[in-house]
């Protein structure tokens, strides 16, 4: 799985420094160059629900390879799009692969992973997620700077169609074995049942409003407003914006583990409110740089607190979530998350537009701080201090069959 997310995270880094670029190439204003990223999300959006449940019903591993398809299709079309509206639904195809490919990738995490080791099990993967996502705008500034703004689109293609393969012949099937519940004269719960159960605890609900407002900010502000900032202000090449975020990327996955560690031995809250509140750091930091090395510092202090905080709230989620609807848990977790990715950057697009660069900048920190101290103040620790040091053992994943069924 971590070798799938990072070739497949790879390609999609390789378009963040590009992607506001290529589409200003279109002559369109800031509000519109955020709809590229936003119609992206609500493809995630739309197919985060649909995700789980055919994990649920064709099992993970097919998803995974279907994921991977689309997202290739998609970014191959965004290349060779010559106009703007035909570049949004080339987006739209390509988000929608990247839902499904998620969405899974994160059902079967949980799945495989026990409530003591959960968090540096998440770790890992949310590392070597954040680090391909990070270094990968290095190659791809690289790439559109010396062969054109559409050759990143194409190597993003490619390395989705890689994902796929690795989807379908590398990962091990890892849906429950639930044929033995028909004793159960109640049988499982019709879906809308399982969601309103999913969603019932405040926990649920607030570590999803962390997801929200890290992906608002991530998406409206890191992937639409900073690569600008960086060439309007600061007057940064394409290759100087993805060093930097690449600096960023190296800097915090020297964390990723110790996060994870402290996530299973000190508690999911006390990792999840300070990473946040740095986070917000970070973006202030962004809004006032003045020259290139104050760039790299934000940039840097964004990577660290990403890499610190990624795991924690997807570990929150599955800890919480009843062990029978993990995958309607985790899709509900990725899609109410994902309502930030569609939000972000339509929302900070147009207040850059009416009020400047800078002012996005400044909102998102605020966001960060008021949810992180929500999150202190009202959602319960789901590792407690009992379960923290306990040693269990690991399900077995054999190839070829499903897991079983872990309440069994």
């Amino acid at each position: 799985m971590c070798l799938l997310i990072g070739v497949n995270q790879l390609g999609f880094g390789a378009i963040v420094p590009v992607l506001p670029l290529y589409a200003s190439s279109f002559d369109v204003s800031q509000a519109a160059i955020g709809s590229t990223i936003a119609v992206y999300g609500v493809a995630r959006l739309m197919l985060g629900l649909p995700a789980g449940r055919l994990a649920d019903w064709l099992g993970r591993r097919s998803v995974l390879a279907l994921g991977g398809l689309v997202a290739a299709g998609g970014n191959l079309w965004c290349a060779l799009a010559t106009t703007f509206p035909e570049l949004i639904v080339a987006r739209f195809v390509a988000g929608a692969g990247a839902g499904l490919t998620l969405t899974a990738g994160i059902i079967v995490l949980a799945d495989i992973s026990t409530p003591a080791r959960r968090g540096r099990v998440m770790a890992i993967y949310q590392g070597v997620f954040l680090f391909a996502v990070g270094i990968g705008p290095l190659p791809g500034g690289y790439l559109a700077q010396t062969w054109g703004l559409d050759v990143p689109f194409l190597v993003c293609g490619a390395a989705s169609a890689v994902a796929a393969l690795l989807g379908w012949f590398g990962i091990s099937e890892t849906r429950p074995d639930t044929s033995a519940q028909g004793t159960d004269q109640a049988g499982p719960l019709p879906y809308f049942q399982q969601l309103k159960q999913v969603l019932q605890p405040v926990g649920f609900r607030l570590v999803c409003s962390i997801g929200f407002i890290n992906a608002l900010v991530r998406t409206g502000g890191l992937f639409a407003i900073i690569p600008i900032v960086g060439t309007s202000r600061l007057g940064l090449s394409a290759t100087e914006i993805g060093f930097s975020m690449a600096f960023g990327s190296i800097a915090g996955v020297l964390l990723t583990y110790p996060a994870g560690m402290l996530v299973d031995f000190f508690g999911r809250k006390a990792v999840i409110v300070p990473a946040t509140v740095v986070t917000g750091i970070a973006f202030i930091t962004f809004g006032l740089a003045d020259d290139y090395f104050w760039f790299i510092v934000a940039s840097g202090i964004w990577g660290i607190a990403s890499s610190v905080s990624g795991a924690a709230p997807s570990a929150y989620a599955a800890d919480i979530s009843p062990t029978a609807y993990t995958a309607t848990a985790m899709s509900s977790f990725r899609t109410l998350s994902d309502v930030g990715y569609v939000v972000g950057p339509i929302l900070l697009g147009i207040i850059a537009d009416e009020f400047g660069l800078t002012a996005p900048l400044f909102l998102g920190s605020c966001l960060l701080f008021a949810v992180a101290l929500a999150f202190a103040r009202f959602a319960p620790e789901t590792l407690p201090f009992e379960k923290r040091h306990q040693e269990e053992k690991p399900r077995e994943e054999k190839p070829g069959k499903e897991m079983p069924d872990p309440q069994k």
